[in-house]
């Protein structure tokens, strides 16, 4: 709680859903096991205005959690969490469960020991109770609870670092903590505390000067801003060091183990100049206004100097314009440091390996300060402190090109304030962010606009406005990486009389490989500086790049990365971490990573020069079969009952993912729904017909519940191409049929019949008993479709007969449910309602919670027809309540404006109108067709004409589940 809600379960984190949702978590929290009312509850996600249905909402918000915490919630024994009491909830959560309970018990063992006269455990307990902070309670929680104990939190934290910064300075850790006081008075410059402790600590370090502009700044901030006086204890503070009154004395220091190592001693005096070595400046440089904005921040707008030394830390991947930027901003703030600019570029990634040692860039610095070289003292740690003696109480900005590692840079770094010290690197250098309060900037490439740009300013508007296509194919090629793009400008600026269409031919016709972008010039040869980033990777590590060459996605996470190479998860994430900090990788999200294009060409080169055919092609297989069995074992969670097909077994170095809820599984689905799409067309264009024909038929399942029918249909067509291909009858029989639904799903009915009926005929071929009853349900769910009500009727009898023959109680309740739907919009509604209830019979007897939430929203459209309306609403909240425990988003539209249609014949046109609004939303949110009729379902209700009312038996589109059903 102690930074954004999170939880965990073992090892494992846990998804807490939605912000209002971890809100309800966090209020029961905050309880400590006390009860929350529901009323507390709403008030504290919603505040003053709660939406209608808040109390609904609500207690689907406590199901989820439940879910979500308690996972063996229905074994004997197991732990409740979410406890319902009276009118509300409790949780049951111990205190070492929760940081903030652990920070709590810290900081009252604190006062104990401090009590005690054990100031130094003291201080130490409270270093450690303040770094389980992650950053800002309650981070990205709405409502009015979270705002007030984000307030209540934030001030306990910080007047927990008052009090470890006052027993810091009481143990004589004064010079320890200026740094620290001077960014937390910057940041509050009303805590009086926190200025009082700085001044302190500044006056006991010999800094008198500064302890007393301290207290000025503070005084004029609280007359300007409060119009009051500093209070009693800053005021005497202050005539005591005017006084140098002896009370004020340091004692002797008691250091911490990790206390750093003495100053050196006097150095000699030496005459010092004002250098000026920065590069020149590009004078085409454009773009990068946001990155400017960030590093601009980094300094005070009025001019004045740092109050500490400023490191910015830029990265990012080879040639994406690190230096340019750098350079670039370095001159334009070079007027603010008036004792000089210092550079070096340190060569962390020479093709040569002629990497700049710490000792030698010092050197360079000495002499360019003005040291003669017979005054330069021998040894680095010398050379350090006359480097760092030259520089204090100096304003210089530093501008350290091209480093390899923290270690290469830290020695380079002023040991006062008033400089600014700018790293370029590939690597990202976390130790200098960590430990040396480096500000980290990545480089990303260039925006489409930024790109464009980059070439008009190369090489004029008027030509990239007489070939816009041209341009625009340029940019894409380029990727928009500023060192492609600088070669590719120089060789059209080379030949102006070369259209850029002839350019944009020659980066079309090397797709695939990086020869457009070579130049006789290694440092501006994409390939060739790429190749220094690489060369410079452990051996393990360089072949996972090389290897992520052959992955099809757009990302990978680290399980899909351990099995393409065929190592445990273990080594694959610390080999992910080494690429990412190189920046050949870049971690887009939480163990998610991607390639960017340029770079994705490179790999792909290199698997071809580095591993043989053999061991590529098991790498493939590898990464697609932990693909097909982690979809495949997640299959049963989505839709019960569904029948499996044999798969080979799994390489032995593979290891699929296993999951335990529906909801892990709908994440990593969702999460992998591109990649999963694209390894089936890698499958089929690579041969391998037998995981094509698998891969497309497991995932059909996903993609139906999901509505992702253009995936659904894509990757249906290519494993029936591949089936036919492999002449697995079997296999084309299953996908004709999905191929058909998903035909369905999109509206092309006369397409889905055809496909259907050939279905239908290789199962009766194959004699295929069960393959034909499913057939000729989603047969007669065509025909419902349709409007052709007595063939439904027909086909929906003729499948249930099937099913029942074959004992698949799962089909029967889809066919009973299919064959209610009919008869209630043939205007049978007791035949409708005893199809209707056998269906919730069954299928509640196998726990076949998809097919119930469907059955009982064609229930309450018969009560709606009937016009027993309150029958109706109850129905289709509990339809909703179904449809939202597997997750069915598009069972849940649809019954949605079912229920807006009942409230609409209600009088109920607002609540008609937000329930409208929600399946819109859902159905926008998945492309879906029916997103259109609802857009004008909301158009009617707000022109107010007669005939708004839609017909309630009309243009439904309920969605059963595939796999084993019809």
């Amino acid at each position: 709680m102690l930074g954004p809600v999170r939880a965990w379960l073992g090892e494992q984190e846990l998804n807490l859903g939605s912000p209002q949702q971890r809100v309800v978590l966090t209020a029961l929290l905050l309880r400590r096991g006390r009860p929350v009312t529901v009323g507390e509850l709403v008030d504290a996600v919603w505040g003053e205005e709660p939406p209608t249905a808040a109390v609904s909402v609500l207690r689907t918000y406590v199901s989820r959690l439940r879910k979500t915490l308690e996972p063996g919630r229905d074994a004997a024994g197991s732990p409740r969490v979410v406890v319902s009491v009276a009118d509300g909830y409790l949780a049951r959560v111990p205190d070492d469960a929760l940081d903030l309970g652990l920070f709590e018990r810290q900081v009252a063992e604190a006062e104990k020991l401090r009590a005690a006269g054990e100031e130094s455990a003291a201080a130490d307990l409270l270093r450690a109770a303040l770094g389980g902070w992650q950053g800002s309670p309650l981070a990205g929680l709405p409502g009015p609870l979270a705002e007030a104990e984000r307030s209540r939190l934030t001030e306990e934290r910080l007047t927990t670092l008052e009090t470890r910064l006052d027993l810091d300075v009481q143990l004589g850790r004064h010079r320890d903590v200026i740094a620290e006081l001077t960014l937390l008075t910057a940041e509050h410059p009303l805590r009086e505390r926190l200025c009082r402790l700085l001044m302190l600590a500044l006056y006991r370090s010999g800094r008198q000067a500064e302890a007393l502009a301290v207290y000025r700044r503070t005084r004029g901030t609280l007359v300007a801003e409060l119009g009051v006086e500093p209070g009693a204890p800053l005021r005497e503070l202050h005539d005591l060091i005017l006084a140098a009154d002896a009370s004020l004395a340091p004692s002797a220091p008691r250091e911490r183990a990790d206390a750093p190592p003495d100053t050196p001693g006097p150095q000699p005096t030496v005459h010092v100049v004002r250098p000026a070595q920065l590069p020149a400046d590009l004078p085409t440089f454009t773009g990068r206004q946001d990155e400017l904005d960030q590093t601009r921040a980094l300094l005070s707008k009025d001019g004045a100097p740092p109050a500490t030394v400023v490191i910015s830390a830029i990265g990012g991947m080879a040639g994406v314009g690190k230096t340019t930027l750098a350079v670039h901003w370095a001159h334009e703030m070079a007027d603010r440091f008036p004792d000089g600019q210092l550079y070096v570029n340190l060569r962390g990634f020479d093709p040569a390996g002629a990497i700049v040692p710490p000792g030698e860039a010092i050197r360079i610095f000495l002499d360019a300060l003005g040291v003669p070289p017979r005054r330069i003292p021998a040894g680095l740690d010398a050379q350090t402190a006359l480097y760092r003696s030259l520089l204090a109480h100096r304003r210089v900005l530093i501008l350290l090109d091209n480093a390899r590692d923290t270690d290469q840079v830290r020695p380079l770094l002023p040991g006062s304030p008033g400089s600014l010290v700018i790293v370029t690197s590939r690597n990202q250098l976390t130790g200098l962010v960590v430990n040396d309060g480096a500000r980290p900037l990545t480089l990303n490439p260039l925006t489409p606009t930024e790109a464009h740009g980059f070439l008009v300013r190369r090489l004029g508007a008027a030509r990239l406005a007489a070939e816009p296509r041209a341009a625009d194919e340029v940019v894409a090629h380029c990727a928009r990486l500023p060192l492609a793009l600088a070669i590719v400008a120089a060789r059209a600026a080379a030949n102006p009389g070369f259209p850029l269409s002839a350019i944009a031919d020659e980066l079309r016709d090397s797709h695939g490989s990086l020869d457009a972008f070579t130049s006789g010039d290694l440092s501006t040869d994409v390939r060739a500086v790429f190749s220094w980033s690489y060369h410079g990777l452990s051996a393990p590590a360089a072949r996972l790049f090389h290897l992520l060459g052959l992955h099809s996605g757009p990302d990978i996470s680290t399980p899909a990365a351990a099995a393409l190479a065929g190592l445990p998860l273990r080594e694959t994430r610390g080999l992910l971490v080494e690429l990412t900090g190189a920046h050949l990788l870049t971690e887009h999200r939480p163990g998610r990573h991607t390639l960017h294009d340029l770079l994705r060409v490179y790999a792909a080169e290199r698997v071809l020069t580095e591993e043989t055919p053999q061991e590529r092609d098991r790498a493939v297989d590898r990464l697609l079969a932990w693909y097909l069995h982690t979809a495949d074992g997640a299959t049963p969670l989505l839709i019960p009952h569904v029948v499996r097909q044999p798969l080979e077994p799994m390489p032995s170095s593979c290891r699929p993912l296993v999951f335990t809820t529906r909801e892990q599984t709908l994440d990593w689905f969702e999460t992998e729904r591109q990649n999963l799409v694209a390894a089936v067309h890698q499958a089929a264009a690579s041969g391998r017909l037998s995981t094509t024909v698998q891969l497309s038929a497991v995932l059909q399942g996903f993609f139906h519940l999901r509505s992702h029918l253009h995936d659904w249909l894509d990757t249906c067509q290519a494993g029936l191409s591949a089936a036919r291909s492999a002449r697995d009858r079997e296999g084309e029989a299953w996908l004709l049929a999905n191929v058909a639904s998903a035909l369905t799903g999109l509206g092309r009915s006369d397409e889905a019949f055809e496909h259907f009926q050939q279905a239908a005929a290789l199962c009766q071929e194959l004699g295929d008993t069960y393959g034909t009853a499913r057939t000729v349900a989603r047969l007669g769910k065509v025909y419902l479709e349709t409007g052709r009500l007595d063939k439904a009727v027909e086909y929906s009898r003729r499948a249930l007969t099937a099913f029942r023959t074959n004992g698949s109680a799962w089909g029967e309740g889809v066919a009973l449910t299919n064959l209610g739907d009919a008869h209630q919009r043939l205007g049978r509604f007791d035949d409708a309602i005893g199809c209707l209830e056998q269906a919730l019979t069954v299928v509640r007897a196998i726990g076949g919670r998809w097919v119930e939430g469907i059955a009982l929203d064609v229930l309450g459209t018969v009560n709606h027809r009937l016009h027993h309306h309150d029958d109706a609403i109850a129905r289709y909240h509990q339809a909703l309540e179904a449809h939202r425990d597997v997750r069915n988003r598009s069972g849940e539209g649809s019954t949605l404006g079912s229920l807006g249609d009942v409230l609409l014949a209600s009088g109920e046109p607002e609540a008609a109108r937000a329930s409208w609004r929600q399946a819109l939303a859902l159905f926008e949110e998945f492309d879906h067709p029916d997103a259109e009729k609802f857009r004008e379902r909301l158009r009617r209700l707000d022109e107010r004409t007669a005939g708004s009312r839609p017909d309630p038996a009309g243009g439904r589109k309920l969605t059963l589940p595939t796999g084993d059903s019809p």
